[in-house]
C-alpha cells in the first residue's frame, strides 16, 4: 500500500504530474522533430515510466472512501476472501474474477491487477496502432477527464471498456477480438452498447450519416428528454442499478448542476469536431478510423438522449473512453500540418486543459 502520499494529495499529485508531463511534452514538440532520436528516447522512457507508475500508484492506493466505490469493492472482496458465495448478480464474470483472486492474493494485489487490466490496454492499443509514437496516444488516454474516476471508483466499468479497447487491437482477427469483447461484457453488461455499435460499423460505415444522427439527438433530447429516459429504462438497458440511475430523482448533490449538461456535451464535442475536421476538411480516409469514430458517435448519441437523467455521466463514459484515440489518431497516421509535432503538443495541452480546469475551477 502506498503510504507516502497523504490522501488529500493523492489526486492532486496525479493531475499535477499530468500537467508537468503535458507541458514538458509541449516543449519537446516545439524543439524537436517527432522522428529525432532524442525525442524517441524521451517518449519511450517517459511512456514506460508512466505506465508502470500509474499501475502501481492506482493499484496500491489506500483503502478510503475518498476513492469512491473502492470501499464497496473491498467489502465484497473481503466477503469472498472469508468464503462467501457469489449471490445472484448481473455481471457474474466480474464476481467470479473477484472471488478467484480473493482466494490467492491480498486486497492491494487485487487492486493492482485491476489497475493493470484498466491501464495496460491503453498502452496496448496505442502501441498497436501507432508503433514508436504510442506515447502521444497513451498520454491522451491518461489525461482524459474520466480516466481517474474509472480507475479508482467505477473500476468494473473502467476495466470492461479497456478490455473492449484491447479487443480492438485484434480487429483483423475477429475470433480474438470477440473473446475480448465477451470478457468485457462479463465484467459489465453495458459494454453491449459499444460492441453493438462497432458491429454496426462493419456493415455500414458512413460517418456523414452518424454525424447527422448525433446532431439530431441534441434537439430530440432537449424537447423529449424524459421520453427517452423512460423508454430506455423500460427496455431494461444494462442492469437494475443502471436502470435506477435513469429513473431516480435528480439529486442536486450529485453534480454542481443538473438537467441538460451543456458542459459535458461541450466535452463530448471535442471528438466529434476532430472527426469532422479530419474527414471533411483534411480528406482523411481510413476505414478503421471511421469505425472508431462511428462507434463513438452511436454511443455518445445514446447518452445525449438520456443526458437529463441523474448520473448520466455513467452512460457518457460508454463513449468518452474512446475520445483520446479518436482525437489523436489522424495526427499519428498522416501529416496534415507544416509543424505537426508542435500541433500534437498543443492538442494534448488543449485536451488536458478541460480536465485540469474542471478540477480546479469547476469543482475546486
Amino acid at each position: 500500500m502506498n503510504t507516502f502520499v497523504p490522501l488529500e494529495f493523492y489526486y492532486p499529485l496525479y493531475i499535477n504530474l499530468c500537467f508537468f508531463l503535458v507541458v514538458f511534452t509541449l516543449l519537446h514538440t516545439r524543439l524537436l522533430q517527432i522522428n529525432e532520436h532524442k525525442n524517441i528516447v524521451f517518449i519511450n522512457f517517459s511512456g514506460y515510466f508512466l505506465l508502470i507508475f500509474l499501475i502501481l500508484y492506482i493499484g496500491q492506493r489506500p483503502i478510503s472512501g475518498i476513492f469512491g466505490d473502492t470501499v464497496n469493492y473491498i467489502v465484497t472482496f473481503d466477503r469472498y476472501r472469508l468464503g462467501g458465495e457469489i449471490p445472484e448478480v448481473n455481471d457474474y464474470g466480474w464476481h467470479v474474477f473477484m472471488k478467484t483472486l480473493a482466494q490467492i492474493v491480498s486486497a492491494h494485489t487485487f487492486f493492482t491487477i485491476c489497475a493493470f487490466i484498466y491501464i495496460f490496454p491503453l498502452y496496448k492499443i496505442s502501441k498497436t496502432l501507432f508503433g514508436q509514437y504510442w506515447y502521444y496516444s497513451f498520454v491522451m488516454f491518461i489525461v482524459s477527464f474520466s480516466f481517474w474516476t474509472y480507475g479508482v471508483n467505477g473500476m468494473r466499468n473502467g476495466a470492461a471498456t479497456s478490455l473492449f479497447l484491447w479487443g480492438l487491437c485484434y480487429h483483423r482477427n475477429k475470433v480474438v477480438m470477440a473473446l475480448f469483447f465477451l470478457a468485457a461484457t462479463f465484467f459489465h453488461k453495458t459494454l453491449f452498447l459499444p460492441i453493438f455499435a462497432y458491429v454496426i460499423t462493419n456493415f455500414y460505415n458512413n460517418p456523414k450519416v452518424f454525424f447527422k444522427g448525433w446532431l439530431a439527438c441534441i434537439p430530440l433530447s432537449l424537447v423529449m428528454g424524459s421520453l427517452w429516459v423512460t423508454l430506455f429504462a423500460s427496455l431494461g438497458f444494462g442492469d437494475d442499478r443502471l436502470t435506477g440511475y435513469l429513473t431516480s430523482e435528480v439529486d442536486a448533490n450529485a453534480f454542481a448542476s443538473t438537467g441538460f449538461r451543456w458542459d459535458f456535451l461541450f466535452h463530448s464535442a471535442f471528438a466529434v469536431f476532430a472527426g469532422w475536421y479530419f474527414i471533411y476538411k483534411k480528406k482523411f480516409e481510413d476505414k478503421f478510423y471511421y469505425q472508431l469514430l462511428n462507434t463513438y458517435l452511436i454511443c455518445n448519441s445514446f447518452w445525449i438522449l438520456v443526458i437529463k437523467a441523474n448520473y448520466s455521466n455513467r452512460f457518457a463514459y460508454l463513449s468518452w473512453f474512446m475520445m483520446a484515440i479518436i482525437i489523436i489518431y489522424p495526427f499519428l497516421k498522416k501529416e496534415f500540418f507544416k509543424d505537426q509535432h508542435f500541433m500534437i503538443g498543443k492538442v494534448m495541452l488543449a485536451y488536458f486543459s478541460f480536465t485540469y480546469m474542471m478540477y480546479y475551477l469547476y469543482w475546486g
